[in-house]
């Protein structure tokens, strides 16, 4: 991959002046933010366009003011109120074959569109390998073969994930080749059975530990085949988590990564996990990642494709420059919900960490199961909705989901990430770097626990005098039982020993009768 001479005067917010984007996944987590950077950080792109379809009984109309009413998008509506304008709905599904985009849209898009970032994927990793090969890697056929279309594009950002390349502990800034062929594997999606290709699924994938790294996997592929003709990025983020700073401190909209174990744990539902509390996960915040991203495509566009026909590959990861074990995590966050506790708490905050899956299974029975139907019988006996099994049975299946990543470790080299903060025109360093290098980890974890409370879970900080008090008052219930335990199984194994000594009284007496 070359790297551009910039001219100085070449600033991000004048490449994106007057141009018109195409964005995927505008609903999702990384989508959002994107939105909201590149119209308050470039307020003269010309129009957004932003694929979305129908969902839950609401039009894309719809959705898109209800997306934007969000209180994530307060500071952009304070500074550009106007921004709105800039917004384009179109309607389309990534799961449909073509985009489902009608023939008028796509033909406004490839005339006036130069920069397309694709955002969408389905990130579940238990979804079925019909539905995760459509949206994963048939849409990015579509999206590649639209690009080509397109009459004005000066860069290509499809975003895919550092565990694409889940099978090799050391993963480098390149596209690797690939023993499966994406063309087959998407007509097998189309025209296999659902029931039987859930059976053929595991032998299909091989090493790759679910649907969601594998898809992803062969979406590099399709768009490494038709990067000679799309000035291409492959954009590989690990684990995205709250943001750092912009707009907000600790804004996330999902309970996905450590941010959920840290709300599983504080409220009290979380009481064991399976992982090595040695390994080291990767994650990277939100808008630090959006930031790379817009440079990335930025860089990109400075060349074409005649002087610069290789494909970009950024590995966005924090490498060696923010390691955090699973064990800290899980001690920072147990800390700090000492400091900020989350309201309505079930029991007392505290994580038991094994690496022995029956152990795992044993103490899920215990602290998790048998509670969660005590509870809910006593719920359905006050005429109330049972809910705490079902909790947990997400509980269990999320951490069974995961075990893959939380008993493996990967190295990322990122040189090309890190390289991007290079050779910025001195004008876009504040708006567009990041301090990811000098952050102090407790703090951002802390406001990633005060964002889960004020975005997940919508508490107020307001009433935290009052989630305190229900702090303590489950400490102390929870010294008391443990006490109550402690002296239950103490008389148990006296009441056990006396009776061994009962019965050995009397089989003596009894053999001293007989004799």
């Amino acid at each position: 991959m070359s790297i551009p001479t910039v001219d100085p005067a070449q600033s991000i917010p004048a490449f994106y002046s007057g141009r018109s984007i195409f964005i995927t996944g505008a609903t999702g987590f990384m989508g959002k933010v994107l939105i909201e950077k590149l119209l308050r950080s470039c307020p003269d792109i010309q129009e957004i366009f932003l694929l979305m379809r129908p969902k839950k009984g609401l039009s894309i109309d719809d959705r898109l003011r209800k997306l934007i009413a969000l209180p994530f998008f307060e500071k952009l509506r304070k500074e550009r109120p106007n921004f709105i304008d800039k917004l384009i709905p179109v309607t389309g599904d990534v799961a449909t074959e073509a985009l489902g985009l009608p023939p008028l849209e796509r033909k406004v898009i490839t005339e006036r569109v130069s920069i397309v970032f694709h955002v969408a994927a389905n990130v579940r990793f238990d979804d079925n390998l019909k539905h995760a090969t459509f949206v994963n890697t048939r849409s990015t056929r579509d999206i590649c073969i639209l690009a080509a279309q397109m009459k004005k594009l000066v860069a290509l950002v499809h975003v895919s994930t550092a565990y694409s390349q889940a099978d090799k502990p050391q993963v480098e800034e390149k596209v690797y080749p690939f023993n499966v062929d994406w063309k087959k594997s998407i007509r097998i999606a189309e025209n296999v059975d659902n029931h039987l290709l859930r059976t053929l699924t595991p032998k299909y994938m091989d090493s790759f530990p679910n649907t969601y790294t594998f898809t992803k996997r062969l979406a590099e592929q399709v768009v490494h085949d038709y990067s000679g003709i799309l000035p291409a990025i492959i954009f590989r983020p690990s684990i995205v988590i709250s943001t750092i700073v912009e707009p907000v401190k600790g804004w996330i909209d999902n309970f996905n990564g450590p941010v959920g174990m840290l709300v599983g744990g504080g409220k009290g539902v979380l009481r064991v996990i399976c992982l090595d509390p040695k390994i080291t996960s990767d994650y990277i915040p939100v808008d630090v990642a959006i930031k790379a991203m817009i440079i990335a495509s930025w860089k990109r566009g400075l060349q074409t494709i005649t002087r610069d026909p290789s494909i970009h590959v950024y590995n966005c990861c924090s490498g060696d420059i923010k390691s955090v074990s699973t064990r800290e995590v899980i001690d920072t966050g147990i800390q700090i919900t000492d400091e900020i506790p989350l309201g309505g708490i079930l029991w007392f905050p505290g994580v038991t960490i094994t690496t022995n899956k029956t152990i795992f299974f044993i103490l899920m029975l215990f602290y998790h199961l048998i509670p969660a139907y005590l509870v809910d019988g006593i719920l359905k006996l006050a005429g109330k909705k049972p809910m705490l099994v079902k909790l947990q049975r997400k509980v269990y299946t999320a951490n069974s989901s995961l075990e893959y990543f939380l008993m493996n470790v990967w190295k990322f080299k990122n040189d090309n990430f890190l390289g991007l903060l290079t050779n910025l025109p001195p004008g876009d360093a504040e708006a567009f770097g990041y301090e990811y290098f000098s952050f102090d980890i407790r703090e951002y974890f802390r406001w990633c626990i005060v964002g889960a409370k004020k975005y997940l879970l919508h508490e107020s900080m307001d009433k935290l005098n009052e989630d305190k008090i229900q702090y303590e008052r489950m400490r102390w219930i929870d010294r008391i039982f443990k006490v109550w335990l402690a002296i239950g199984f103490s008389w148990l194994f006296v009441k056990m020993g006396l009776i061994a000594y009962l019965c050995r009284v009397l089989q003596e007496k009894f053999e001293i009768f007989n004799a």
